[in-house]
């Protein structure tokens, strides 16, 4: 978003909104007293002012404290007070004290201007008028502005251009996808979220593009986080309905993978859309709908109260989304500070029609006008703008003013000062305004209090309701068609609006508005008394009024669900194996004419349930602060946005704060210091050598602890999960028989007893490999070294991803597997629970059945339709064969199925065999296609840039099959949830069909060992895959090492002999003698040994 020219704002992000500035006419970046455009049940409006009034590039005040947005020549009055009050001014720019007391003197100032008339002389002044324009001699008609001669006068003004989103070339990416050949098994798949499944606008728009999507050829599905009575309207139409339970916890068990692409059309699914962060969803294309604005409103107060973590946390999330879509220009704005160049804007809402419904199910018209004020014999004539404050808006007013004054000879009473006419003109300009309004309409010759100024606010439905003719006063050109138009329409009031473009695009002149020329008073007079005839409505007025509010309930359905018919086609990246979405002008006529009203509105109910009623239930924005708050353990410090109140901690707050946490700091760091000159106790080495044996010891008892690991060692079979990144961890299982293995170091739990992938398998921490290979990177890991991690006789492969396709094992399935498998029922065998047939990726699609049961066509589909030439160049180039070779292992059609997903049991024999074939066989794929993948990111086995990320992954997806049905095995399917068990293509039917030369172990083997002793001999320097999948070893290894243990027993015996004859060689010495200690001597008598004291 671009700036707007010659002001500061940090709100407004560069690389959306780009504003356009003609002439003289600036664009005055102002907004509502909140610091962001308002936005009152559903129509924004103004931005920032600035603080003291000053227009950066002229450094001139605009009208005082900027809030009128006139230029005025100051005029000294007798006293002088002019002099005073701009002298004031350029004293007023260093402290906010300052600045309180030009308020006051700019006040007074225009007080005394009203009593002297010195506004209109302002306005006769050609430096404040626009270029073109000579000045007011009022009541006559020189009011007029010089179209021909200022074109650009009134040019839009603002303009939202998602530059960096368009930067991307995202509308360019799928070109070479709608153009590569396709052989679909299944209908593109969409998840659809929303926050409940109660009667909403926000849900009305959802169903009637969900409509529309269907009529394409998408498959849907539709997530909730709670639910509601319109279940059985989604139901109705096709659509699987589930609740999201568990959001917030971020433990949510689909598998998104499984979908196309996502549309989020809810703020309170934060946690989801976090949750899509991590690996391994990152990459699944994200579409976000904003339609709240309460997190807009509070991200100006997180800014000056410097809380960045809330802050940075929601920039992160909105980074996430590959498309952040609005339905509204003015909410780009309000969500500046978190725009990350993915910011998208489709016009065009329910939401409008349907306040305005719910406000007049459950209001009266009459309580409105009381309300405001007004009798029911007076004449309300509301005049609406659009959502920004510009310095062009008084001349707008003025004109409109002007316009509406011959009329008013229709509403004299019988006084002839009073009258029954009263305008009332909305705007975002504060009250100071209202006195430059009511000095213009003095002058112009409108009674007093005729004219009144009321500013945008929560109250729209009031004023617009109360209303007799809305009149659109703005002359500037708008992105999209005005909302306050829509909204007043809505109300079945007649509108007269000026021949914009946008208008024009949806308003029939004198079918559903009266439309007059740009700035053309005479023309605006002329339509305005069209509608009124007798101080009242004319029967055409009443014509238009609802014929509009009949166009008014439709009147954007069908751009809108085009934008997003569009928007999926062109961010969405659609796998091989499925089917291209139909054109977005394919929607059939009768679904985007209209929103789905029908299916929304209960005939017994009387009243519709309020867009904003369930709002304060479940808030997300505030769930996040408090957050934060328990996270900080700081108090209140966000301000409640609806009370208005100056209740945000200041600044000087936040200084003091911080410098008592760091003067803690360092209390702390003190202390610290000081203890450790402190004397400590000293042990002796005993002690240590004791602490260390304790350590050591200890290490071990917790080791010995593990029951998973016990339970594994005794059982004949461990299943293996591989999985990828801190997303899949709610898929995998905790159960003793199950050991998870990662395929990265980083995204490993932390707590289980994971295999480290890398770790195992040096290979796996480059990501390239790590990507392409998939789950054959962890066959690669285990059958490293495996009597390292694999101790049991049987060994198994299940991926995360069954879990979320309900295809894993159940307690009684898992019951029957181990029972089959240590009982040895069906000997050497191959056990899978996935079958081909029932695989998610057929989809809902209506295809013939031989497409779904054959598997060579199923490889073709899930391979961008290269499956057979890429697999026969491989297998051709690994047996080193003929160029001419085309044949391909025959995978015949006999009514069963094959295995998916990984998912399946062997004995550990058997597997290491599978592993040997598999490495041949992948080094002999990226022998052929690395250079074309790694280097130009092209990959000939996918469409699109996600699959082409995973390139070999489908292709090995179904490579057991191939080796386990030409070797031999037998194939049994295991249900998954009953545990039954069924032989698929029985040995007797494969005579004939099998290639058991081509999958023999010794040959196998032999061909393990050339390639080992290929690597042992020459150490090639070239890249080569195959050396770094596994062990290197053939029968010269071995010999090698033999030999060497030969020698270094050889070695030992001899240091031995040495030794012994060293030490009976080495010279000893005589002893010189024996010493002999003497007895003591004895007393004779009692027999006492006699000492130097005793005889003393």
């Amino acid at each position: 978003m671009g700036m707007p020219m010659g002001r500061s704002n940090e709100h407004l992000d560069q690389s959306t909104l780009k504003i356009a500035v003609e002439g003289n006419d600036e664009l005055d970046t102002r907004r509502s007293d909140a610091g962001y455009p308002i936005r009152g049940n559903g129509y924004p409006f103004k931005r920032a002012f600035h603080s003291n009034g000053i227009d950066p590039e002229t450094n001139k005040t605009n009208g005082g404290n900027g809030e009128l947005g006139l230029k005025v020549k100051p005029h000294l009055n007798k006293a002088g007070r002019g002099e005073k009050t701009e002298g004031s001014g350029r004293k007023s720019r260093g402290t906010w004290i300052y600045s309180i007391l030009v308020c006051f003197a700019i006040a007074c100032f225009l007080v005394e201007a009203l009593m002297q008339d010195t506004i209109m002389m302002f306005l006769r002044t050609p430096d404040f008028a626009p270029p073109g324009y000579t000045g007011i001699s009022l009541p006559t008609k020189n009011l007029q502005l010089n179209i021909r001669e200022n074109p650009d006068y009134f040019r839009e003004n603002i303009k939202f251009v998602p530059s960096k989103f368009l930067g991307r070339r995202i509308w360019d990416s799928n070109i070479s996808v709608r153009h590569g050949e396709r052989h679909p098994i299944r209908d593109p798949q969409l998840a659809l979220v929303c926050s409940d499944l109660s009667r909403s606008p926000q849900l009305l728009l959802l169903f009637s593009v969900a409509t529309g999507l269907q009529g394409l050829g998408y498959d849907l599905e539709l997530y909730s986080l709670e639910d509601g009575p319109m279940r059985t309207v989604w139901e109705k139409l096709g659509i699987s309905v589930h609740i999201l339970r568990s959001y917030s916890k971020q433990e949510l068990t689909v598998d998104w993978l499984n979908f196309d692409g996502m549309v989020v059309n809810t703020l309170e699914a934060k946690s989801l859309v976090t949750s899509l962060i991590q690996e391994p969803f990152k990459a699944v294309p994200l579409i976000w709908v904003i339609h709240e604005n309460e997190l807009g409103l509070r991200l100006r107060d997180y800014a000056l109260s410097q809380l960045t973590d809330i802050l940075n946390d929601w920039k992160e999330t909105f980074h996430r989304a590959d498309v952040v879509i609005f339905h509204d220009y003015t909410m780009p704005m309000i969500y500046s500070s978190l725009d990350t160049g993915n910011f998208f804007v489709i016009p065009g809402s329910p939401i409008e029609t349907w306040e305005a419904e719910h406000f007049m199910a459950t209001q009266k018209i009459e309580d409105s006008r009381i309300h405001l004020g007004f009798d029911s014999k007076d004449f309300v004539i509301v005049v609406v703008g659009g959502p920004f404050v510009y310095k062009g808006m008084w001349l707008e007013h003025a004109l409109v003013m002007q316009a509406i004054l011959p009329l008013m000879t229709e509403f004299k009473v019988e006084n002839g000062k009073a009258t029954r006419l009263k305008l009332v003109i909305m705007s975002s300009n504060s009250s100071t305004y209202d006195m430059a309004l009511q000095a213009i309409a003095l002058r112009l010759g409108f009674p007093s209090g005729s004219v009144q100024h009321v500013v945008v606010n929560r109250d729209v439905n009031i004023i617009l309701s109360a209303a007799d003719l809305v009149l659109y006063g703005s002359f500037r050109e708008e992105q999209a068609f005005p909302a306050i138009l829509l909204h007043a329409m809505s109300f079945e009031k007649p509108i007269i609006a000026p021949n914009l473009t946008m208008v024009q695009k949806y308003i029939e002149d004198g079918k559903h508005g009266l439309l007059f020329p740009v700035g053309n008073v005479n023309m605006l007079t002329k339509a305005a008394s069209l509608a009124i005839l007798n101080g009242r409505l004319s029967p055409l007025a009443h014509e238009i009024a609802l014929a509009g509010r009949l166009h008014a309930k439709n009147v954007m359905a069908r751009d809108v669900i085009v934008g997003y018919a569009a928007i999926l086609e062109n961010v969405l990246q659609f796998p091989s194996e499925s089917a291209l979405p139909h054109s977005a002008s394919d929607i059939p006529e009768t679904v985007m004419r209209e929103w789905q009203w029908q299916l929304f509105t209960d005939p017994f109910e009387s009243k519709l349930e309020s867009p904003h009623q369930n709002f304060s239930k479940k808030n997300v924005v505030f769930q996040v602060e408090e957050l934060w708050k328990s996270r900080r353990h700081i108090a209140e410090f966000v301000p409640n946005i609806s009370k208005g109140g100056d209740e945000t901690i200041s600044l000087h707050d936040w200084a003091e704060e911080k410098t008592n946490e760091m003067d803690e700091a360092i209390e702390r760091r003190e202390a610290d210091e000081l203890e450790e000159r402190n004397d400590q106790p000293q042990g002796t080495w005993e002690d240590v050598y004791r602490n260390v044996k304790r350590v050591e010891r200890t290490r071990g008892e917790l080791h010995e602890r593990d029951d998973g690991e016990m339970e594994r060692t005794g059982q004949p079979l461990s299943i293996y999960e591989p999985y990828y990144g801190p997303g899949a961890w709610p898929f995998l299982h905790h159960a003793a028989l199950y050991r998870g293995i990662g395929l990265a170091t980083r995204g490993r739990r932390a707590e289980a007893d994971d295999v480290d992938g890398p770790a195992q398998l040096p290979l796996l921490g480059d990501s390239y490999y790590r990507d392409v290979l998939c789950e054959y990177g962890a066959y690669f890991a285990i059958a490293n070294k495996v009597d390292r991690i694999h101790k049991n006789s049987w060994i198994g492969f299940q991926s995360w991803r069954a879990g979320g396709r309900k295809v894993c094992l159940s307690t009684v399935s898992e019951k029957e597997l181990i029972d089959a498998v240590s009982k040895g029922k069906h000997g050497n065998a191959v056990y899978f629970w996935a079958r081909m047939d029932k695989d998610v990726r057929h989809g809902s699609s209506k295809r013939s059945a031989l497409q779904q049961e054959d598997f060579w066509s199923f490889c073709d589909a899930t391979n961008a339709g290269n499956c057979r030439v890429v697999f026969s160049d491989a297998f051709k180039r690994m047996y080193n064969l003929p160029a001419s070779w085309k044949a391909l292992p025959p995978m015949p059609v006999d009514g069963d199925s094959w295995s998916v997903l990984h998912s399946w049991a062997m004995p550990t024999s058997s597997f290491l065999e599978l592993v040997m074939f598999a490495r041949m066989f992948v080094d002999s794929l990226d022998a052929q296609h690395y250079e074309e993948h790694h280097d130009n990111g092209t990959c000939c086995l996918s469409l699109s840039k996600m699959e082409g990320q995973h390139c070999y992954c489908r292709v090995l997806e179904l490579l057991v099959n191939v080796w386990a049905y030409h070797s031999a095995r037998r194939m049994i399917y295991v249900n998954p949830v009953t545990g039954v068990m069924q032989e698929q293509h029985m040995l007797e039917h494969r005579r004939g069909h099998m290639w058991a030369k081509w999958f023999d172990f010794s040959l196998l083997k032999a061909m393990d060992e050339d390639l080992a002793e290929e690597v042992d001999y020459e150490h090639p320097a070239n890249r080569w895959l195959w050396p770094s999948t596994g062990e290197i070893f053939w029968q010269g290894i071995y010999e090698r090492e033999q030999n060497h243990h030969h020698r270094q027993k050889i070695l030992k015996k001899r240091r031995s002999r040495e030794k012994l004859e060293r030490m009976r060689g080495r010279y000893r010495q005589k002893s010189l003698g024996k010493f002999v200690k003497p007895s003591p001597p004895k007393d004779a008598d009692n027999g006492s040994v006699k000492t130097e004291d005793s005889e003393a």
